[in-house]
C-alpha cells in the first residue's frame, strides 16, 4: 500500500498509480490506451504478430490498475516467513485429505501420465495441491488487469510482465479463448496448474487427444502438462529429490544463503560434515538448504531434481513443500513410505 505520498512524489510515479495514491488503494482505473508505453506495446502487437489494433487497443483499455496486485506482487510468502510457518500453509491435514481425494477420482490419470513420463504421480497431484488447491483455487483477478497493470504500473518488473501480456494475447489467439473473460492470479497464472502465459504456450499439452490444450476444465490436459514441465526441465525419474541432514559436530562449511544452482557435489558436502543419506554417485550435483524451523534450524540437501521443481516457482521453500506434500500423499494412499525423520536415517 501506498503511505505518506507529497506531491513531489507523486511526480515520480506513473499516471495511474499517482492518482490512486491520491484516491485511496481500493481504487481502479482503467488502462488509458494512449499513454506511450501502452501504444509502444500496441504497435509491437500490430506489427510483429499481425493482431488488429483496434482489438488490442479495445482489450487493453478494459484493463484496470489495482492496487491490490501490486501490493500482492510486493510481499509474496517467501519473503515475508520463515520456513515453519511457509510450511504450514501447504502441508496440513485438509490438504492431504484432499490430495487423497483427488488422487483416488484421477489414479487412472496420475498413473497413466507418471508411467508414460517418469514424473511421480504424487509430485503431479503436489504441484496442483499446492498451485491451486486441486484446482479448487484458480484465482478470482482478470488476467488483462493482473498483467496490464504490472506490465505498465510495475517498473520492477514490467519488462518481463509485458512479454507475459504479449503471450496472453498470443495464447488467447491460439487456443480460441476469450482475452478479457480469463480469471487468474494476481500474477497472471491460469488454470488448475498456474502456468503463467508464456508456459501455457510452451509447455501444455493435449493429454487426451481432442485437439485442444485446457487448462482450466480438462484434467488429462492439466495433469499431463505438470508432467511435461517436468519433463521438459530435465525431470530424472527414479533419481531422489532430497535428503534431510545433520550438521556433524565438526562441521567445516560455510552456510550460505538459499541459492537456485547446485553448485556442490555428494562427496564435497559429506566431507565438509553434512551427514545425509543418498544412493547418488559421490560426483552427483547437490546443494545444502538452511531453512529456520519451528524449534531449530533445519538442513536439507537437494538434489537435481529438487532443483527441476524450484523451475516452476523459483523458491527452496516451495520446492520443498511439495515435496514433503507429495510424501504425504503417497504414504497415505499406499503408493510410498513415510520419510524417516534424520536422526532415524543414520542410525540405520
Amino acid at each position: 500500500m501506498i503511505r505518506n505520498i507529497t506531491i513531489r512524489h507523486l511526480m515520480i510515479l506513473p499516471p495511474a498509480l499517482a492518482c490512486m495514491a491520491l484516491l485511496g488503494p481500493a481504487t481502479l482505473f482503467a488502462l488509458d490506451a494512449d499513454r506511450a508505453d501502452v501504444q509502444s506495446f500496441t504497435d509491437k502487437m500490430v506489427a510483429e504478430h499481425g493482431f488488429d489494433r483496434e482489438y488490442v487497443e479495445s482489450m487493453l483499455s478494459q484493463g484496470e490498475t489495482q492496487q491490490s496486485i501490486l501490493d500482492a506482487i510486493s510481499r509474496p510468502a517467501e519473503r515475508t516467513k520463515p520456513w515453519h510457518e511457509y510450511r504450514e500453509i501447504f502441508v496440513t491435514q485438509k490438504r492431504i485429505n484432499g490430495g487423497v481425494k483427488f488422487w483416488k477420482e484421477h489414479r487412472e490419470r496420475l498413473e497413466r501420465i507418471s508411467a508414460e513420463t517418469g514424473v511421480p504421480a504424487q509430485i503431479i497431484a503436489a504441484i496442483v495441491g499446492v498451485e491451486t488447491y486441486y484446482g479448487a483455487r484458480t484465482g478470482g483477478y482478470r488476467v488483462i488487469d493482473s498483467l496490464s497493470t504490472l506490465a505498465f504500473d510495475y517498473p520492477p518488473r514490467g519488462k518481463f510482465f509485458r512479454s507475459e501480456l504479449e503471450q496472453l494475447f498470443l495464447l488467447t489467439r491460439d487456443e480460441e479463448l476469450a482475452l478479457d473473460e480469463i480469471k487468474g492470479s494476481y500474477a497472471g497464472a491460469l488454470g488448475a496448474p498456474q502456468f503463467i502465459p508464456s508456459s501455457y504456450r510452451h509447455y501444455a499439452v493435449d493429454g487426451d487427444g481432442d485437439g485442444r490444450r485446457d487448462l482450466f476444465d480438462n484434467w488429462d490436459d492439466v495433469l499431463a502438462s505438470v508432467a511435461n514441465y517436468f519433463v521438459s526441465h530435465d525431470w530424472r525419474p527414479d533419481e531422489p529429490v532430497v535428503a534431510r541432514g545433520l550438521l556433524d559436530t565438526e562441521a567445516n562449511i560455510l552456510i550460505k544463503k538459499n541459492g537456485l544452482k547446485l553448485t556442490s557435489t555428494v562427496a564435497e558436502l559429506k566431507n565438509s560434515g553434512i551427514l545425509f543419506e543418498t544412493d547418488l554417485d559421490k560426483t552427483a550435483t547437490a546443494e545444502l538448504i538452511s531453512l529456520e524451523g519451528e524449534d531449530e534450524q533445519e538442513y536439507w540437501v537437494g538434489f537435481h531434481n529438487f532443483y527441476v521443481i524450484t523451475r516452476y516457482n523459483r523458491s527452496v521453500m516451495y520446492a520443498l513443500s511439495v515435496y514433503q506434500l507429495s510424501e504425504a500423499l503417497a504414504a497415505e494412499i499406499g503408493a510410498g513410505k513415510r520419510v524417516a525423520s534424520p536422526r532415524e536415517a543414520l542410525s540405520r
